[in-house]
Parts: structure tokens; sequence; C-alpha cells
């Protein structure tokens, strides 16, 4: 506790109070719960630094003045207590001098509490009101994109491949709530032919308020697993919430992802299914997996389509495939439908393979989910490689089962049979440690990540092949 109450009163404490609050996207409860369980402010900001936007440079030019007039107040009453001998003045003065950290590191909320519910929510609201008329009226087919998992490339992937024969538009990155989309709805020109609405699911109720606004025809879920069980609790009341797409199209209209094993409890028979052995109908051969990315076949009565893709592991067959059975149902061409899939690029620490120092790199530091994790390890087991590594920190926000996750997570490991293991130490290193009984390599626990990463380098050697799963942000113990 005395290091902690002694590192508020470092030079950097007011920007360490910004970053905590951007970090934790300015929601104010998570910020709070972050600030009264840490330990030593010095330790903050270990991954990452202060993005100094318009809101943080506000932000911190209040802390910054209010800290500075606070400690000058306390300065004042010292010197009155020294005129008058008023050891009460004293004690007050140090009383005031020793809370201003703690004050200003709350009163920073104010302004974030007021102005969510003054000007924000009422912004926001205002802006899906309108957004909704623009896709009610809005003459494009609309395909929904939601899951637990794999969102954002399963609409990258649409968009490459519909947009060689069709005008399409899509939500941009992985902005994908409610603001996000009616942000989307301005930026349409009314000549588009299919729109593209990825679906961020975080609390229960979400799905389907997304829905009533953009007014899917198609829905695509990519997978279930345990994500975002801090709002959800359980695995069971987030596939209902994801599954309550299926209220918002027409029956036969739903593609769900099958390679997920927590879909079953909730699939019905007017659910369209696809996998890496069959999308809609078209049945999957031929696959064949390197790290310069992927190829198959897909063949529906007298129609074949021959598939190469940059993208690397077994599990991007199914979206890929799904992609291209919509095309072809949308007129697409064999070759548009085979260039679309070629151009479909390895996303940015999504399964990103890269080199360094004669070593391959797989960055899938975006991944944070079990299923995903799992995918990966299922590819690093089946590529050749001198020596294989898998880095790792664990899984964030995975609730009431997060030891039993993490087990999995180990024995998953465990399964892949990689030369190294390098645990990133967190609160679930030791299930992730218990998890790996039986694992024969060599196991590494690491407790300076930024150190760790930045000299990976050094680390590894021509001929290894390292795949990094999962990041675990600052504001996570």
């Amino acid at each position: 506790m005395l290091s902690a109450a002694l590192s508020m009163f470092r030079p950097l404490f007011a920007v360490t109070v910004v970053y905590m609050l951007q970090a934790t996207e300015y929601d104010v409860k998570a910020y709070l719960k972050w600030f009264w369980r840490t330990s030593d402010f010095n330790k903050i900001m270990y991954r990452r630094t202060l993005v100094r936007t318009r809101a943080a440079r506000m932000l911190l030019l209040v802390v910054s003045v209010g800290m500075a007039a606070e400690i000058i107040f306390a300065a004042h009453l010292a010197i009155l207590a020294a005129q008058n001998h008023s050891v009460a003045r004293w004690f007050v003065a140090l009383a005031v001098f020793l809370a201003t950290p703690i004050v200003w590191a709350h009163l920073v909320t104010l302004p974030l509490i007021l102005g969510r519910w003054l000007i924000v929510k009422p912004k926001y609201r205002l802006e899906v009101m309108k957004s909704k008329s623009v896709f009610s009226q809005h003459p494009a087919i609309k395909i929904a994109v939601a899951g637990s998992y794999g969102k954002t490339t399963m609409k990258e992937i649409l968009l490459a491949v519909l947009s060689e024969g069709k005008k399409v538009a899509a939500t941009p990155a992985n902005k994908n709530v409610a603001i996000s989309h009616a942000n989307f709805a301005k930026t349409l020109k009314d000549d588009e032919e299919i729109l593209i609405i990825e679906y961020g699911e975080g609390a229960p109720g979400d799905i389907a308020k997304f829905a009533k606004a953009t007014k899917p025809d198609i829905g695509i879920i990519t997978g279930l697993a345990p994500a975002h069980l801090d709002k959800y609790r359980t695995l069971q009341k987030a596939g209902q919430d994801i599954f309550s797409l299926a209220n918002f199209v027409e029956p036969g209209k739903l593609y769900v992802n099958t390679d997920a094993p927590e879909v079953k409890p909730f699939l019905k028979p007017d659910f369209l299914t696809f996998n890496s052995v069959k999308a809609a109908g078209w049945t999957i051969s031929d696959i064949k997996l390197s790290l310069e990315g992927l190829s198959f076949k897909m063949k529906k009565g007298s129609k074949t389509l021959r598939l190469r893709s940059q993208l690397l592991g077994k599990h991007q067959v199914a979206p890929l495939a799904l992609a291209a059975a919509l095309a072809e149902s949308l007129g697409l061409t064999n070759q548009q439908i085979e260039k679309g899939v070629a151009k479909v690029p390895a996303f940015e620490h999504r399964m990103r393979p890269y080199r360094l120092s004669g070593a391959w790199i797989i960055d899938d530091t975006y991944n944070g989910n079990i299923e995903g994790i799992k995918a990966g390890l299922a590819l690093l087991k089946e590529l050749p490689a001198k020596r294989k590594i898998y880095i790792t920190p664990g899984l964030v926000d995975q609730g009431q089962d997060e030891q039993k996750i993490h087990l999995e997570l180990g024995r998953a490991i465990t399964k892949a049979e990689p030369d190294q293991v390098v645990i990133i130490k967190h609160s679930v290193t030791d299930a992730i440690v218990k998890g790996l009984e039986g694992y024969k390599g060599q196991l590494i626990i690491e407790d300076d990540p930024l150190e760790f990463y930045t000299n990976l380098d050094k680390f590894v050697a021509a001929g290894d092949l390292v795949l990094m799963q999962n990041d675990w942000p600052d504001n996570y113990s």
C-alpha cells in the first residue's frame, strides 16, 4: 500500500490517470475498479503509452492544473500553520496534500459522467434514430455478421470477394456498435448493392438492438466461445443474444459456422450451415496449408471453384467458402470469386505471418477466445519448422469459467507439442501451467512482457516458427 501511495506523487501520475481512462475506453466503472486494485502506479503504461487525442489532452490539463492548485493550497495552509504555530492546521495541510492525487483521480471522472449523460448519450440516440431510416430505405442487400470471434475477418473476406462483381460497402475496421453503424450510415451513397455490417456484442440485448436499427436481409454467425462474460455471465446467455439475430432475418437466411462446437445447442432446422467440409451446399476438398496461405476446392453439382488465399489456418476455410458460395448465389463468376479470394490479405494481429531474424512469426495477438487459440495451435502443430515456439499470456473476460478455460488452454498447448512455451505471467498463469501437465518441452514464465517482446529478435533463430496468441491489456490483473 505504501508503494501505491508513493507512486501517486510521481510527476507522471496525471498522465497515468488519463492513460487508465483511455485504456478502459472512458468507462468510469472499469477505470475505478482498476485504480483501486493497483498496487504500484509506476507499473501502469507497461505495454502502451497515452495517445494524446483532444479528449486526452483536455483531461490531462484538468488533472494537472487541479492537482497543482490543490498542492499550492496545501502549501498555503502549511505556511499559515507555521505562522500561527497551529498543529491542527499542519494536520489539515498534510491531509489536503496526501489526498490530492486520489481526489483528482476521482474528480476527473465527473466531466465524463456528466458529458456522457447530458451530451454523448442523447447525441448517440439521435444519430441511431436517424440511421434507422437510412438502413430501412436503402435498396442494398444487408448482411449482418455476428459471433464471439471471427467477425471482422468474415466481414473483410466478404468485402474483398463480393466487391469483384458488386458495389459493396462495409463497416470499417472493428467498428461494430450502434454509434459505429450510425456513422457508417452517413457515408452511404444509396447506389451500393450490398452492405456488410459487423455486430459487436458486449451485453445482453445488443444484437437485437443492432438488428432493429440496420434491418439485415442475411445473417452470418461466425462462432460461439466464452467472451465478454463479465456482462453475459454465461456462455448460454451470450449464445442466446448472438442467435437472436435469427429473429430479424427470414427463414433460410441465417448462416452458422458449425466448425464451432458451442453453436450446436442453438441450431434450428431452417438455419444454413457452413464449415471446413461443406458450405451452403458446396462440398470442400483438397485443403492445403502453408506459411504462404491455403488452397482448397469447392464443388456443387457440375460447378467447381479452385480457391487460393493468403490467410493462414484451416479455420479460415469455412468463412472463405461461405463468401464464395454467397458470391456465386449473387451472380459473380468463377473468375471473379477466385480473384476476390486471392486478394484477401492477412489481417493485422490475426494469424499474420512475418519474418524476423530468419524465423517465421505468426502474429495472432488479437485472438481472444479458446476456439481461436485451438485453431492457431492446430496450425502450429501441422507446419514444419526446426523449432516451434508458442507465446501467450492467456485470455481475458472469461468469467466464472476462467480457470476451466485456462486448464483447457494448457492441455491444447500440450497437444500441439511446441518445443518451447512462453507464458507471459498474469493472474491465469497457474491454471495454464496446471493444464500443461505432461508437456515435454521447455516452459518459460516471463515476468517482463515489454522487455521480452522488444527483444524477440534475440530470442528466436533462423528456422524457428513462433506463434504469438492474444494480448493482455494493462487494465486486467
